[in-house]
């Protein structure tokens, strides 16, 4: 039986990752005299008031589900505004993987994870993994083709996942069909940092079909249906047309393109 498409009654719960490793001192943290780099401004706002904002405008969140380290997840948390959905508090763990399995347990139905630097989010992209849920996959991975990427900003973003049938950039932006699909995915949590880069998980599946990945053999699709058959996962690509979902703020350099990015909305928002 086919799941339905996502629509505003379907309900879904969204973890947003805004803690930041102990002991590193981020740079952007760092130039903004703030102790999280979710906490610095970007356009009037701080960046994960962004993220939250995006996902606070989505039809059928349920539930908006916030990640940070101790010393830091109170000011964290007072920043974000209000919005339709209530917003918890999560206690970040020693890792991503962990951080995202501790804010899933418990819960039931679709779940969408992000970060708190992905301040290009939109309501609009955050269906579309949705729909991917939707129509059967266990696990959706938003990617956007580099010449989209390119498009959106020519310095937006540097790397790229080559396969046989073009290269593509992650968007920090994932999906879970529910408590099955998050209990089957705890196997990542020794993959590392997969909320980062998750096709690092092809590691997994072994020298032969790593070499096929390196030799340009495997196409995006067929690269994630071996790793899902690995996890026992149906795993799909979810492909945003707008290649500003790619271009998240990692340094100096995204922060600007960002920037600009960000004020080219509201200003095309402004005049609509």
């Amino acid at each position: 039986m086919s799941r339905p498409e996502p629509t505003s009654e379907t309900r879904f719960t969204a973890i947003l990752l805004a803690g930041q490793r102990a002991g590193v001192v981020d740079t952007l943290a760092a130039a903004a005299g703030v102790p999280n780099k979710s906490l610095a401004p970007i356009c009037g706002a701080p960046l994960v008031a962004h993220a939250a904002a995006a996902l606070q405008a989505t039809p059928g969140l349920a539930r908006l589900k916030v990640v940070a380290e101790p010393a830091n997840l109170g000011a964290v948390m007072g920043v974000l505004g209000r919005g339709p959905a209530p917003v918890e508090a999560v206690v970040a763990a020693g890792n991503l993987a962990d951080s995202v399995h501790a804010a899933a347990a418990g819960v039931e139905g679709p779940i969408v994870i992000t970060t708190s630097d992905n301040v290009l989010l939109t309501p609009g992209a955050v269906l579309e993994i949705l729909t991917a849920l939707s129509r059967g996959a266990d696990v959706a991975v938003a990617l956007a083709a580099e010449a989209a990427v390119r498009a959106a900003h020519p310095d937006g973003q540097r790397r790229f996942y080559r396969f046989a049938d073009g290269a593509w950039s992650n968007c920090n932006l994932y999906a879970l069909s529910g408590p099955a699909a998050a209990r089957a995915a705890e196997s990542f949590r020794s993959g590392g940092q997969f909320a980062k880069k998750p096709l690092r998980m092809l590691l997994h599946l072994g020298p032969a079909n790593l070499a096929l990945m390196l030799l340009g053999r495997l196409t995006l699709r067929g690269a994630l249906g071996r790793l899902g058959r690995r996890f026992r996962l149906r795993i799909e690509p979810v492909i945003l047309a707008d290649g500003a979902h790619a271009i998240d703020v990692d340094n100096a350099r995204t922060y600007a393109c960002a920037e600009q990015l960000l004020n080219r909305r509201a200003s095309a928002s402004a005049a609509a």
